[in-house]
C-alpha cells in the first residue's frame, strides 16, 4: 500500500544525485595561473634574449679566456687550457694588491663622495633659483654632462701641461712650484688627483639634475615648520632634506659607485696612464694593459672577471638596497 504524503507528515528522502566534480574548475585555475606567472616572462623575453646576446655570451667568453693560455694566429687563435692559474697568479701579485686595487678603491670613493657632494650643492643652488636662471644654469652645466670623456679629459690635461699649462704656469708665479721641472702626471698623488677633478667634473651634473627633481617633491611647508622651530640652514637640510629624498641619495651614490670604479678613458688617455707608469694603474687599465700591450689574454681576462665581480657585488647591493626602500615605504 502506498504512503500518501500529506501536509504535516514525514517527507519523502531527497534523492542525492553522483557528486559534481570540480577538475574542470581546477584545471582552469592551473591555466590561470600558468598565464599569470608566464606571460612577464613572455613580454621580457626580447629584451633577455637581446641582453644574453650582447652581454652574457660575452661573459662567458671572458671567463673562458680567463682559464687558457691564449695566443693569437693568422687567422684565429689557439688558446691551451689552465684552470685557475691566471687566477692565482693574479692573486698573488704584489702590483694588484698594492697598486691596482688600492688605486681603484680608494679613487672611486673619492670621486664618489666629492661627485654627490658637489652635485648636492648645486642642487640646492638651483632649487632656490627662479624658473628663468635655473633653466639657463641646468644648460650650463649639462654641457659639461654632455662633453665626451675624451674632449674633457684632453682639456684637463692641457690645464696641467707641464711648462706651459695654465695651472702649471699660475702656480709658477705663485711660487709654489718650478714649471720647468714639475710634472704633475709623474706621480701616483698629483696624477689621480687631475683624474678625480675630471671625473667629478664629468658626473657631477647628473647627481645635480638628480637631486634637484628630489627637491622639488618636498613640500616648502615642511620647512616653514622647521623655520618656526628655530631649525636652522643646516638642521633643515639634515632632518627634512636628507630623510625626505634619501632614495635619491641611494640611487646616485651606488650608481656614480659603479660607473667610477670602471673608469678608464680619464686615467689611460692622461700621460702615463697608457702602461708607460705602473704606480697609476686602475683594474680596468691593468686588464687592457695585460690583454693587448702584452698579449696576456688569460691575464688580462682573469682581472676584467675580477672587476666584474666586484661591479656585481655592488650592483646586488643597489638592488637589494632599492626594494629594501620600497618595502619601507609602503
Amino acid at each position: 500500500m502506498k504512503e500518501t504524503l500529506v501536509d504535516g507528515g514525514p517527507e519523502a528522502p531527497a534523492r542525492r544525485g553522483p557528486p559534481k566534480s570540480d577538475g574542470g574548475a581546477e584545471s582552469a585555475r592551473r591555466r590561470k595561473k600558468l598565464v599569470t606567472v608566464t606571460r612577464p616572462w613572455l613580454l621580457l623575453a626580447p629584451s633577455l634574449l637581446v641582453l644574453a646576446g650582447l652581454l652574457l655570451w660575452p661573459l662567458i667568453q671572458v671567463g673562458k679566456l680567463s682559464m687558457q693560455d691564449y695566443e693569437v694566429k693568422f687567422g684565429g687563435g689557439v688558446g691551451t687550457f689552465t684552470g685557475f692559474d691566471h687566477y692565482t697568479d693574479l692573486l698573488s701579485s704584489g702590483l694588484l694588491w698594492k697598486t691596482v686595487l688600492p688605486n681603484t678603491v680608494f679613487f672611486a670613493i673619492a670621486c664618489v663622495g666629492l661627485t654627490v657632494a658637489l652635485g648636492t650643492l648645486v642642487a640646492l643652488l638651483l632649487n632656490r633659483l627662479g624658473h628663468f636662471w635655473r633653466l639657463i644654469c641646468s644648460i650650463a652645466i649639462l654641457a659639461a654632462w654632455a662633453m665626451p670623456a675624451v674632449t674633457g679629459t684632453y682639456v684637463w690635461i692641457w690645464l696641467f701641461q707641464p711648462q706651459d699649462g695654465m695651472v702649471s704656469q699660475i702656480a709658477g708665479s705663485l711660487g709654489l712650484i718650478d714649471p720647468e721641472t714639475t710634472n704633475w702626471f709623474t706621480e701616483r698623488g698629483p696624477f689621480y688627483a687631475i683624474a678625480t677633478l675630471n671625473v667629478i667634473h664629468h658626473g657631477f651634473p647628473f647627481v645635480a639634475i638628480t637631486v634637484l627633481a628630489g627637491l622639488m617633491t618636498i613640500p616648502k611647508e615642511l620647512y616653514e615648520a622647521g623655520e618656526l622651530d628655530g631649525a636652522n640652514a643646516w638642521q633643515r637640510f639634515w632632518n627634512i632634506t636628507v630623510p625626505t629624498i634619501k632614495p635619491v641619495f641611494l640611487v646616485v651614490t651606488i650608481l656614480s659607485t659603479i660607473w667610477d670604479f670602471k673608469v678608464f678613458t680619464q686615467i689611460y688617455l692622461q700621460p702615463g696612464g697608457d702602461g708607460s707608469n705602473e704606480d697609476v694603474y686602475n683594474l680596468g687599465v691593468f686588464s687592457y694593459i695585460q690583454a693587448f700591450a702584452k698579449n696576456d689574454y688569460g691575464t688580462g681576462a682573469a682581472a676584467a672577471v675580477l672587476l666584474t665581480v666586484l661591479l656585481l657585488l655592488i650592483t646586488v647591493v643597489y638592488i637589494r638596497t632599492l626594494f629594501r626602500q620600497g618595502e619601507e615605504d609602503l
